[in-house]
């Protein structure tokens, strides 16, 4: 396992101070999406996906770990519980080729909302529907593609996330446990999934919080990781402390928690590792 940080954790850094910083940490690669001023162009990774891929690689002193594609402006816009729309599918493609390009293992998406008139279930079936072709598109090139469970969308449950993997041979996850935490799901329940996982992010969390200081969460971070080498996961470990709005995740020292975090993950590996 390999430890990773998400370019979105540093909101008000550019590109290039987001992954200076993560060097400065001794943290080995960056995640990468369209969110803060590290945001990718995506309007040029849309059009011109190979050659934006190899710019962004070459820029970056750290490899790059892994893509967050959102395929629309928000969590429900162009979700993937909704009609299959090609443009979806397109970008996907274009998606996966500016990763190859990049040298970026996986690339993860949304499952899909709970949009008006559907049910769980319904939602379930209609992101299956779209996410077939996808990972089939990610087949061709040699990338994975990936759905992280989240709270507010279909995957809010460990037994939901392994319907939808049942229903969609070949796709992985990205295992974020804190979106499991903040439902109070057990270690154990989280930790099942980690043969699952094809990426990985790491923040604290409690029951009816999703993100919280190191020292005032319940996730179990040794278990976890147990549970990661024990299932021969050897990717990245991705630390996303957020400053965001969205579920309140507005009141924690970023950098002190990143830093929190990758002592606890080397701590770890280099007596267990």
């Amino acid at each position: 396992m390999k430890l990773s940080v998400a370019s979105w954790s540093f909101h008000s850094l550019t590109f290039d101070q987001a992954t200076g910083l993560a060097k400065v940490l001794g943290i080995h690669a960056i995640d990468v999406g369209y969110f803060g001023h590290p945001a990718l162009d995506k309007a040029k990774l849309l059009t011109e996906p190979e050659s934006y891929g190899r710019d962004i690689a070459a820029a970056s002193p750290v490899p790059i770990a892994n893509l967050f594609h959102l395929f629309g402006d928000s969590l429900h816009d162009r979700n993937l519980a909704l009609p299959p729309d090609p443009q979806n599918l397109a970008d996907l493609k274009a998606a996966l080729a500016f990763a190859k390009a990049a040298g970026a293992p996986s690339v993860f998406i949304l499952p899909g909302m709970i949009n008006p008139g559907q049910s769980r279930a319904d939602a379930l079936t209609a992101s299956a529907e779209s996410l077939k072709p996808m990972v089939a598109a990610g087949k061709e090139v040699g990338i994975k593609v990936l759905v992280e469970p989240h709270v507010q969308g279909i995957l809010e449950q460990p037994e939901i996330t392994e319907e939808l993997l049942e229903k969609v041979p070949g796709l992985g996850i990205v295992l974020d446990p804190s979106h499991f935490a903040v439902f109070g799901h057990s270690q154990a329940s989280i930790d099942a999934l980690a043969g699952h996982a094809g990426h990985v992010h790491l923040r604290q969390a409690k029951p009816g919080q999703l993100q919280a200081k190191m020292d005032e969460g319940t996730l179990n971070f040794a278990s976890f990781f147990g549970a990661l080498r024990d299932a021969n996961y050897d990717g990245w470990c991705s630390i996303e402390y957020e400053h965001d709005s969205f579920m309140n995740s507005l009141h924690d020292d970023v950098l002190t928690e990143t830093v929190k975090m990758r002592d606890c993950f080397q701590n770890w590996w280099s007596a267990n590792g």
